[in-house]
């Protein structure tokens, strides 16, 4: 069983960046690979980002390539959401997500959850 804990989520402005982590326990980290997502109030759950369990494979959601940078650190048991040139519309709330599966984007293709950390930017 893996437990995540998203932090780094906050207020910014439009143009801001903010860096979120994602700490894993419970599990061999280095076995799965590891996924961001987004949720608006109203809107379905939206991939955006996803790394291998190297970390030598990424894959962006077209609608994030990049704004947005994954990366992990499997030493620190952590996954990072690099967000810069952030807009009003990149408002929610940001979830990691942990999979055996290889750089998949569909959320029932993930196994594993955190709680979420809220993303506000103002305009």
């Amino acid at each position: 069983q893996v437990q995540l804990v998203e932090s780094g989520g906050g207020l910014v402005q439009a143009g801001g960046s903010l860096r979120l982590s994602c700490a894993a326990s419970g599990g061999t980290f280095s076995q799965y690979a590891m996924g961001w997502f987004r949720q608006a109030p109203g809107r379905e759950r939206e991939f955006l980002a996803a790394i291998s369990w190297s970390g030598r494979s990424k894959y962006y959601a077209e609608s994030v390539k990049g704004r947005l940078t994954i990366s992990r650190d499997n030493a620190k048991n952590t996954v990072y959401l690099q967000m810069d040139s952030l807009k009003p519309g990149d408002t929610a709330v940001y979830y990691c997500a942990a999979t055996v599966r290889y750089l998949v984007v569909a959320p029932v293709d993930y196994e594993y959850w955190g709680q979420g950390t809220q993303v506000t930017v103002s305009s």
